[in-house]
Parts: structure tokens; sequence; C-alpha cells
């Protein structure tokens, strides 16, 4: 994958998320960590009471849900406002499909790519290496 220069990417899962840039060529990211997102809580569970049972999904994939969705509320805030030109995702498989759920026009037309792997915890190397192969 190439990623221009000041690409934005953003990494995430069901508790955290982290935005990077893009300072390197398009072939070789180098990408530099960003202050941290203040996101709004969201309640993903659509209601005020929910009881855990297969029908409704249990506390913490509530919040995992909500987290995601708050996650895209900042990115489409941001792609809205002109703070993101050019965006690569880069999240856990469920939180993925949760985030695409969320997405305004305006992101979809500023994505890049998406990446369904888990690579909050890793080093931004790992990050770089992975956008390169995707």
């Amino acid at each position: 994958m190439q990623l221009p220069k000041g690409a934005t990417v953003a990494v995430a899962d069901g508790a955290a998320f982290h935005i990077y840039r893009n300072g390197g060529d398009e072939l070789n990211p180098k990408l530099t960590l960003q202050p941290a997102a203040e996101l709004a809580h969201m309640d993903g569970s659509g209601g005020s009471h929910h009881q855990s049972s297969a029908g409704n999904p249990d506390d913490s994939t509530q919040i995992e849900d909500g987290f995601a969705a708050s996650t895209a509320a900042w990115l489409n805030t941001q792609v809205l406002g002109g703070k993101i030109d050019n965006l690569f995702i880069i999240a856990a498989p469920k939180t993925l499909g949760e985030l695409r759920r969320h997405y305004h026009k305006a992101l979809q037309a500023k994505l890049l790519g998406e990446l369904a792997k888990d690579l909050t915890g890793h080093a931004v190397g790992d990050i770089e290496t992975a956008i390169a192969n995707a």
C-alpha cells in the first residue's frame, strides 16, 4: 500500500484508538503518533436498558461498540472539518465492522484503505510494515 505523505492512519480496537501521520514518502511511511483524540462517549446499546442474552449483547460488547461508534464520530468530524484528507484505518476485525456502520459519506471518499488487524499494542514499525504489505 502506498501511503501519501501527510496521510492519517487510525489504529483502533474496542478500547484503544491511536492517530498517526505519515511524515515519510509513499513507499516508506514514517508514522508519528499524534495527540490523543478526545472521544465523546457513545452508548453502543441503542437503548437505556439491556439484559445479556443471545439477542442482546453483553455489557463489554456494548462498551466496545460504543467506543467504535465514538471513534467513527471523531473521524467523521475531522474529515468534515477538513483536517483529514487521506485516511487509512487499521482495526481489529469486529471493531472495523462496527466502524463501517458509522462512516459518513465524506469519510468514505477520503478512505485510502482498511486493514482488519489488531495492531493497537504494537510498535510503530509493526504498523508501518503492515501498511507497506497491505
